[in-house]
């Protein structure tokens, strides 16, 4: 199993100023944090940075522009691969030719590390945008077959329900042949159906749902890709999992380091965001059930120790962080996309975790991994053997 990481620039309240200089002063030793902690990353063997496409989400999520993020990261970076997690794609938010240009672009400065991920968003970006809801999860997968093929294809023209595009060439062509790695961003049953279905690699959470129940889902993905019709020219059959990740050498550093004040701000701000955003779009049924919980969690009406009980985080010593990552493991992902920079973290902190990470429990999830493909290799000898 591999270990990435996912960034959302967040810039927690609250801010130090009013308007207009709080916001601005937060969000550049954001952007700067941010930057510092994955150029270390790179150099301790991290396999993805991931970067989110989000507009409007104060405090939670300030980066609207990754591919600029991506681009700068490339020139500075030797070895971790550059993920656009995601794309925001439904037509409205941007038209396809400009999502093949960026990409390719990233993937040419960074000589190939590209990872290109692709979402919807929710009701509170697509209203924004003027997204139709309803025709966003075809619009989405139609704008993903269109930009593959602009990468595949010398000219490239469209006249279909959702784009007319004139025959033109499209520049530049990615640096991996025939194009990146393509993901998408799913959290129900359905549209992790839909991944599978169409041989796109699944981004999704495991931080607000128990690790067995996530495992369900990846099952059922798993089987969706054994009769996947790619969408796009490259088949990705990868699960991909973010989570609340903080290593330390003791768990007597958590107060120091502010960990469960962290935490506790995290699930606070994204029940308040639903219920402020997302609520008023969801069908009666869903709102009746959620209302409840997200009221209690919004007010902080909650057990943060309960998430890590439930392994719906990982965060403690390498030793303990290690033992969850393999549980993460047996549920069938691939990578773990480690939200290292959540809340009020400082700096130094995030910059340890990132260290201990890289220094012990990335080797030792490589080491074991590599006993267990000679175990396999040996075991296939001697089945051959005995027949």
């Amino acid at each position: 199993m591999e270990l990435g990481l996912l960034y959302e620039f967040e810039a927690p309240k609250p801010w130090a100023g009013d308007h207009p200089w709080g916001q601005r002063t937060m969000e550049r030793q954001a952007y700067k944090n941010c930057v510092e902690q994955i150029t270390l990353a790179d150099r301790k063997g991290f396999h993805t940075a991931w970067l989110v496409e989000h507009h409007f989400r104060e405090g939670r999520s300030h980066m609207p522009c990754n591919d600029v993020v991506l681009g700068a990261l490339s020139q500075i970076t030797e070895n971790i691969r550059l993920g656009f997690g995601v794309t925001l794609m439904p037509h409205e938010f941007i038209h396809p030719v400009r999502v093949a240009e960026k990409v390719a672009t990233v993937d040419l400065l960074s000589r190939g590390r590209a990872e290109w991920g692709m979402g919807r968003s929710t009701p509170m970006e697509q209203m924004a945008f003027g997204v139709d809801g309803a025709e966003s999860k075809k619009k989405m997968l139609a704008a993903c077959k269109t930009v593959s093929e602009m990468w595949a294809q010398e000219y490239y023209e469209e006249d279909s329900e959702y784009l007319k595009f004139p025959k033109r060439m499209v520049t530049p062509k990615p640096y991996q042949y025939p194009h990146p790695p393509c993901w998408m961003a799913a959290s129900s049953e359905e549209t992790i159906r839909m991944a599978g279905q169409n041989g796109l690699g699944l981004l999704c959470f495991s931080i607000m749902q128990p690790l067995e129940k996530l495992a369900g889902l990846i099952d059922i993905y798993r089987e969706e890709q054994k009769n996947a019709v790619p969408v796009s020219h490259v088949h990705t059959n990868k699960v991909g999992v973010y989570t609340l990740v903080h290593c330390t050498e003791s768990r007597n550093k958590f107060e120091t380091n502010r960990v469960w004040d962290s935490m506790w701000w995290w699930y606070r701000e994204s029940a308040a965001f639903i219920l402020k955003w997302e609520m008023a779009h969801l069908p009666k049924e869903a709102q009746d059930k959620a209302f409840p919980l997200l009221k209690k969690q919004a007010d902080g009406d909650f057990d943060i120790h309960s998430f890590d009980d439930q392994d719906m985080v990982i965060i403690g010593t390498p030793e303990e962080c290690l033992r969850k990552f393999l549980k993460y493991e047996e549920a069938g992902i691939d990578q773990v996309l480690c939200y290292v920079n959540f809340g009020y973290l400082p700096q130094e902190a995030v910059l340890e975790s990132i260290a201990l990470l890289g220094d012990y429990v990335i080797p030792e999830l490589k080491a074991m991994g590599a006993k267990r493909t000679a175990r396999n290799l040996e075991d296939s000898i001697a089945l051959q053997a005995a027949e």
